[in-house]
């Protein structure tokens, strides 16, 4: 079988589906990749084939200032941004690489509309993985309009729903009882444990803020630095590709600041998870059972951290006015409360009992 992979976004998007990608090739599949080309050194480097297609988010490194989180405005940026841009030149990018390439089915992102319109134009299946973790982003009343408009464009028939993105198989990678229960998975939804789970046993606060937003959070680090530095414990910050360690100084011995360390190399030896909420790194903190404060910026980070708040997983900041020593106050309370990790390690257990990247390849195989 021979699978097209697509994603439109950054490495949040790429990393649920990389662990199927490596079971299909395990299993003797062929797989490549198209995305945005800031990630195709990426993905090369995870040792897949991967060809540029659709707009790129990275931004080049260009720093913003720190707005105040605004759902209506991650709402529009969803559609304008992933469906009226993105997915306009997805789809023709997809359709181009798939006419050489000849794919058997399409395997993207929750957010990948354009490669979605692509598997139905060719007449193929396509797997969506999930990429949301709390499943409560993706809403038609936001995207519906502007997405019909696209299928139409390329002959295919609007939809009163998100059907189109739930036709075939749809994969997720997060704790079933992580997801707010009011956007349950469809009937051909299945949860998918994609990376093994964990007991983290060390002393380590680890801090960040991702490798999208972490250039759209003005002078959030720093705060954020000054607060966790302050409890006098293992601190671990990675700040991304495009901000210099060095600009925050000096530090004393307990801080480490990198730009990147893998997920598996730092939550192991932690006991709290500082972070910015992204579903990507909410699932690295759920699967090492640990409890988390979450300081969001936008995308599926607020309803990543209204779903926190609600199953007391952690507690929640706001950027725009948190001070250092309401970062050090959270901080303390939440790794002096075990409630918080009880919650974690009750979503870690969840999480460890359900079927691993294989059977999820077996469900891809049944399309064919």
């Amino acid at each position: 079988m021979r699978i097209l992979s697509g994603f439109a976004g950054g490495r949040g998007h790429f990393d649920p589906m990389a662990p199927i990608a490596r079971a299909s090739v395990d299993a003797g599949h062929t797989i490549a990749f198209t995305c945005q080309q800031s990630m195709i050194q990426t993905v090369r480097d995870a040792g897949f084939e991967a060809w540029q297609s659709g707009p790129d988010f990275d931004g080049g490194g260009t720093r913003h200032p720190l707005l105040e989180p605004d759902a209506q405005r991650e709402d529009n940026d969803l559609r304008e941004g992933f469906v009226r841009n993105a997915a306009r030149l997805r789809a023709t990018g997809v359709l181009s690489h798939a006419k050489s390439w000849r794919p058997d089915v399409i395997m993207c992102d929750e957010v990948d509309f354009g490669a979605m319109i692509a598997a139905e134009v060719l007449g193929i299946p396509h797997v969506t993985v999930l990429s949301n973790a709390a499943g409560s982003f993706v809403r038609y009343p936001v995207i519906g309009e502007a997405l019909n408009e696209l299928r139409v464009s390329h002959g295919l028939a609007p939809e009163p729903d998100l059907r189109m993105m739930s036709r075939h198989l749809v994969l997720s990678p997060f704790p079933p009882g992580f997801r707010d229960p009011g956007y349950p998975l469809p009937a051909n939804g299945y949860t998918i444990r994609t990376q093994d789970v964990a007991e983290a046993d060390g002393e380590t606060i680890y801090f960040t803020l991702g490798t999208i937003f972490n250039t759209e959070s003005g002078d959030l680090l720093g705060r954020v630095l000054s607060g966790l530095s302050s409890l006098n414990v293992p601190l671990v910050m990675t700040v991304g590709a495009h901000i210099d360690p060095a600009e925050f100084g000096p530090q004393p011995s307990h801080v480490t600041i990198e730009r990147f360390i893998p997920q598996a190399t730092v939550l192991p030896q932690c006991r709290l998870v500082v972070s910015h909420g992204g579903s990507g790194s909410l699932t690295g903190t759920i699967r090492h059972g640990l409890p988390t404060v979450l300081i969001p910026l936008g995308a599926d980070q607020l309803v990543n951290a209204e779903r926190c708040v609600d199953l007391g997983l952690g507690k929640v900041l706001n950027a725009v006015t948190v001070t250092p020593d309401e970062v050090a106050e959270a901080a303390s309370a939440v790794l002096g409360d075990p409630s918080y990790r009880a919650v974690s390690r009750g979503l870690r257990d969840e999480l460890a009992a359900q079927p691993d990247s294989p059977y999820a390849v077996k469900l891809i195989e049944g399309l064919g």
